[in-house]
Protein backbone atom coordinates (compact mmCIF):
# COMPACT_ATOMS: atom_id res chain seq x y z
CA UNK A 1 0.00 0.00 0.00
CA UNK A 2 2.64 2.09 0.79
CA UNK A 3 4.27 1.86 -2.35
CA UNK A 4 1.21 2.40 -4.36
CA UNK A 5 0.61 5.87 -2.43
CA UNK A 6 4.54 6.54 -3.27
CA UNK A 7 3.66 5.64 -7.02
CA UNK A 8 0.23 8.07 -7.22
CA UNK A 9 2.42 10.97 -5.37
CA UNK A 10 4.84 10.91 -7.77
CA UNK A 11 2.51 10.67 -10.65
CA UNK A 12 0.67 13.34 -9.34
CA UNK A 13 3.36 15.61 -8.79
CA UNK A 14 3.97 14.72 -13.00
CA UNK A 15 0.61 15.67 -14.05
CA UNK A 16 0.20 19.04 -11.81
CA UNK A 17 3.97 20.22 -13.16
CA UNK A 18 2.42 19.05 -16.75
CA UNK A 19 -0.86 21.18 -16.04
CA UNK A 20 0.81 24.36 -14.79
CA UNK A 21 3.16 24.47 -18.02
CA UNK A 22 0.31 23.79 -19.87
CA UNK A 23 -1.73 26.67 -18.22
CA UNK A 24 1.74 29.13 -18.29
CA UNK A 25 2.38 28.23 -22.18
CA UNK A 26 -1.60 29.20 -23.01
CA UNK A 27 -2.36 31.37 -20.41
CA UNK A 28 0.32 32.87 -18.61
CA UNK A 29 2.38 33.87 -21.89
CA UNK A 30 0.14 36.75 -22.03
CA UNK A 31 1.46 38.68 -18.12
CA UNK A 32 4.55 39.21 -20.63
CA UNK A 33 2.45 40.90 -23.83
CA UNK A 34 2.42 37.58 -26.27
CA UNK A 35 -0.88 36.35 -28.00
CA UNK A 36 -1.49 32.66 -28.61
CA UNK A 37 -2.81 31.37 -31.67
CA UNK A 38 -3.04 28.03 -33.31
CA UNK A 39 -1.65 27.50 -36.80
CA UNK A 40 -4.56 25.57 -38.57
CA UNK A 41 -3.62 26.27 -42.47
CA UNK A 42 0.13 24.97 -44.07
CA UNK A 43 0.08 28.63 -45.82
CA UNK A 44 3.18 29.67 -44.09
CA UNK A 45 5.14 26.00 -44.57
CA UNK A 46 7.98 25.37 -43.69
CA UNK A 47 8.42 28.39 -41.05
CA UNK A 48 4.86 27.37 -39.28
CA UNK A 49 3.34 23.64 -39.98
CA UNK A 50 -0.32 23.00 -39.17
CA UNK A 51 -0.81 22.55 -35.46
CA UNK A 52 1.91 24.54 -34.55
CA UNK A 53 1.42 27.05 -31.17
CA UNK A 54 2.77 30.60 -32.62
CA UNK A 55 3.17 33.23 -30.12
CA UNK A 56 2.80 36.71 -31.46
CA UNK A 57 4.32 40.45 -29.98
CA UNK A 58 2.87 43.77 -30.68
CA UNK A 59 4.84 45.23 -33.36
CA UNK A 60 4.78 48.90 -34.33
CA UNK A 61 3.68 49.73 -37.57
CA UNK A 62 7.21 51.64 -38.68
CA UNK A 63 8.81 48.81 -37.71
CA UNK A 64 6.91 46.23 -40.51
CA UNK A 65 9.06 46.00 -43.19
CA UNK A 66 9.09 43.72 -46.76
CA UNK A 67 9.71 40.21 -45.03
CA UNK A 68 7.97 40.60 -41.78
CA UNK A 69 5.90 38.29 -40.83
CA UNK A 70 2.71 39.63 -39.25
CA UNK A 71 -0.56 38.18 -37.87
CA UNK A 72 -3.29 39.76 -38.31
CA UNK A 73 -7.07 40.28 -38.41
CA UNK A 74 -8.53 39.42 -41.99
CA UNK A 75 -12.31 39.97 -40.85
CA UNK A 76 -13.90 39.06 -36.86
CA UNK A 77 -14.01 35.60 -37.47
CA UNK A 78 -10.21 34.76 -39.35
CA UNK A 79 -6.60 35.65 -38.45
CA UNK A 80 -3.93 34.92 -40.63
CA UNK A 81 0.01 34.92 -39.91
CA UNK A 82 1.50 35.74 -43.52
CA UNK A 83 4.72 37.51 -44.91
CA UNK A 84 4.61 41.32 -45.53
CA UNK A 85 5.48 41.18 -49.36
CA UNK A 86 4.52 44.92 -50.39
CA UNK A 87 4.28 48.39 -48.69
CA UNK A 88 1.65 50.51 -50.76
CA UNK A 89 0.81 53.94 -49.56
CA UNK A 90 -3.34 54.04 -49.27
CA UNK A 91 -4.51 56.37 -51.80
CA UNK A 92 -6.79 58.45 -49.57
CA UNK A 93 -3.87 58.90 -47.12
CA UNK A 94 -0.41 58.47 -48.17
CA UNK A 95 0.55 58.55 -44.56
CA UNK A 96 -1.05 55.82 -44.12
CA UNK A 97 0.77 52.43 -45.26
CA UNK A 98 -0.94 48.79 -46.07
CA UNK A 99 0.95 45.41 -46.22
CA UNK A 100 0.34 43.14 -49.17
CA UNK A 101 1.20 40.03 -47.81
CA UNK A 102 1.30 35.94 -48.85
CA UNK A 103 1.44 32.78 -47.08
CA UNK A 104 5.28 31.37 -48.23
CA UNK A 105 3.51 28.32 -49.17
CA UNK A 106 0.55 30.22 -51.27
CA UNK A 107 1.56 30.95 -54.79
CA UNK A 108 -0.71 34.00 -55.23
CA UNK A 109 -0.59 37.00 -52.63
CA UNK A 110 -3.55 37.39 -50.52
CA UNK A 111 -6.54 39.53 -52.55
CA UNK A 112 -6.92 42.34 -49.96
CA UNK A 113 -4.12 44.76 -48.27
CA UNK A 114 -3.85 44.59 -44.86
CA UNK A 115 -4.45 47.76 -42.75
CA UNK A 116 -2.19 48.39 -39.74
CA UNK A 117 -5.33 48.80 -37.57
CA UNK A 118 -5.33 45.01 -38.01
CA UNK A 119 -1.64 44.03 -37.28
CA UNK A 120 -2.32 42.07 -34.15
CA UNK A 121 1.83 41.82 -34.24
CA UNK A 122 4.81 39.10 -35.37
CA UNK A 123 5.44 35.77 -34.40
CA UNK A 124 8.40 35.17 -31.80
CA UNK A 125 8.27 31.57 -31.82
CA UNK A 126 6.35 28.60 -31.61
CA UNK A 127 5.72 25.59 -30.37
CA UNK A 128 5.24 22.46 -32.82
CA UNK A 129 2.02 20.79 -32.10
CA UNK A 130 0.64 22.18 -28.97
CA UNK A 131 -1.63 24.32 -31.02
CA UNK A 132 -3.52 21.15 -31.50
CA UNK A 133 -4.02 21.32 -28.05
CA UNK A 134 -5.07 24.35 -27.36
CA UNK A 135 -7.77 24.36 -30.25
CA UNK A 136 -9.33 21.70 -29.16
CA UNK A 137 -9.48 22.61 -25.55
CA UNK A 138 -11.08 26.13 -26.49
CA UNK A 139 -13.87 24.94 -27.85
CA UNK A 140 -16.50 21.78 -26.72
CA UNK A 141 -16.45 19.19 -26.65
CA UNK A 142 -12.82 19.72 -25.62
CA UNK A 143 -13.16 22.60 -22.99
CA UNK A 144 -15.71 19.53 -21.27
CA UNK A 145 -13.38 17.32 -21.44
CA UNK A 146 -10.36 19.44 -20.11
CA UNK A 147 -12.91 20.38 -17.15
CA UNK A 148 -13.87 17.06 -16.45
CA UNK A 149 -10.69 15.49 -15.80
CA UNK A 150 -9.25 18.89 -14.39
CA UNK A 151 -12.21 17.93 -11.76
CA UNK A 152 -11.78 14.06 -11.50
CA UNK A 153 -7.94 14.56 -11.22
CA UNK A 154 -8.72 17.13 -8.06
CA UNK A 155 -10.98 14.45 -6.55
CA UNK A 156 -8.56 11.68 -7.08
CA UNK A 157 -5.50 13.67 -5.59
CA UNK A 158 -7.30 14.00 -2.10
CA UNK A 159 -9.55 10.52 -2.38
CA UNK A 160 -6.05 8.89 -0.89
CA UNK A 161 -5.87 11.11 2.05
CA UNK A 162 -9.25 10.73 2.77
CA UNK A 163 -9.17 6.95 2.90
CA UNK A 164 -5.60 7.00 4.90
CA UNK A 165 -7.94 9.54 7.71
CA UNK A 166 -10.68 6.62 7.80
CA UNK A 167 -7.89 3.98 8.25
CA UNK A 168 -5.84 6.07 10.98
CA UNK A 169 -9.21 6.82 13.06
CA UNK A 170 -10.72 2.69 12.64
CA UNK A 171 -7.08 1.45 13.64
CA UNK A 172 -7.46 4.23 16.71
CA UNK A 173 -10.99 3.25 17.50
CA UNK A 174 -9.87 -1.22 17.50
CA UNK A 175 -7.07 -0.02 19.79
CA UNK A 176 -9.48 1.66 22.04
Amino acid sequence: MEKLKKTWDVLSNVIVALVVLLAVALVGVRLVGFQVFAVLSGSMEPVYSPGDLIYVKAIAPEDITEGTVITFMVNEDTIATHRVVGLVPDETDPELVRYRTKGDANDAEDGTMVHPKNVIGTPVFAVPKLGYVANYIQKPPGMYMAISLSALFLALMFLPDLFQKDNEEQTEAVSE
